[in-house]
């Protein structure tokens, strides 16, 4: 009995996305003025990982931030009496805030700002699917509180992090790209790597634009936008993980969670 439940849920779900998703017209009818790009152009060379750390799986997600934060390259302090929040990484970030230099609030009205002037219709990146101003700000005023106290959770704490919008977190809705996927099955809770990185208090800004469904490479969504290249605005970003490869590479955020099928989150 449980088992032909599921056979009818999926075919259903198949039913609903070939009425609803416009996967196959949109592949169909879809012309591009140039070929897809499969290979970076430019020279690939395997590296060779030397003095990898094991991180102890025992340790809880803060603890294990902060083993990991030792491996990354020290900061450039120069940078940050610029305000130039352009391609900073956590470390950066991280420096900063403890530093006093900026805190998590500033940073949080610089990029609600960023993220409105590319979803306008003279830019139009389609970088989001869903954003709340009153949640970004409420986790960037807790996070700025902590550091003023001394009490920061983990080096992760306010840094921006984006969520492609088929991993569950809270409050926003998992649409998967979808019109009608959230309607069938609402979001409860934060998936497991949301919970891990909330719980280091890092500044959770959104859900990130998608192919529908994570059905295809282009990253063009017919509902939502087709997500733009910040290199090329003429251009696309791919897909699936088109959003949260976008907001990285235009340096809204230094992290975004992306989820790999066939190989997206190494090609974006």
């Amino acid at each position: 009995m449980v088992q032909w439940v599921s056979m009818f849920r999926s075919s259903l779900l198949v039913l609903l996305s070939r009425c609803s998703a416009r996967i196959c017209k949109l592949v169909s009818n879809a012309e591009l003025e140039e070929s897809p790009v499969y290979v970076p152009f430019h020279p690939f060379e395997e590296v060779n990982e030397e003095d990898v750390k094991i991180i102890d799986s025992e340790l809880s997600p803060p603890e294990r931030v902060e083993e990991a934060i030792h491996c990354l390259p020290s900061s450039s302090p120069s940078s940050y009496n610029s305000f130039q929040f352009y391609r900073w990484t956590i470390k950066d970030y991280s420096t900063a805030y403890t530093s006093g230099q900026i805190t998590p609030r500033m940073v949080a009205e610089r990029l609600i700002a960023a993220i409105r002037e590319s979803s306008s219709p003279a830019m139009d990146m389609c970088f989001f699917i869903s954003y709340q101003v009153d949640d970004i700000l409420r986790q960037a005023n807790e996070s700025t509180l902590r550091y003023q106290k001394g009490q920061p959770i983990s080096s992760l704490d306010g840094v921006p992090i984006a969520i492609k919008d088929e991993i569950d977190c809270t409050p926003y809705p998992t649409t998967g790209g979808t019109k009608w996927l959230h309607k069938y099955r609402s979001c409860k809770a934060d998936a497991y790597c949301v919970m891990c990185l909330r719980s280091c208090g890092a500044m959770l800004i959104g859900k990130t634009n998608m192919h529908e469904l994570g059905a295809g490479t282009s990253g063009i969504n017919p509902h939502y936008g087709a997500t733009r290249n910040p290199y090329d605005a003429g251009k696309i970003s791919g897909g699936s993980s088109s959003g949260s490869a976008a907001v990285v590479a235009a340096g809204l955020c230094p992290v975004a969670l992306g989820v790999d099928g066939g190989g997206n989150t190494t090609s974006n």
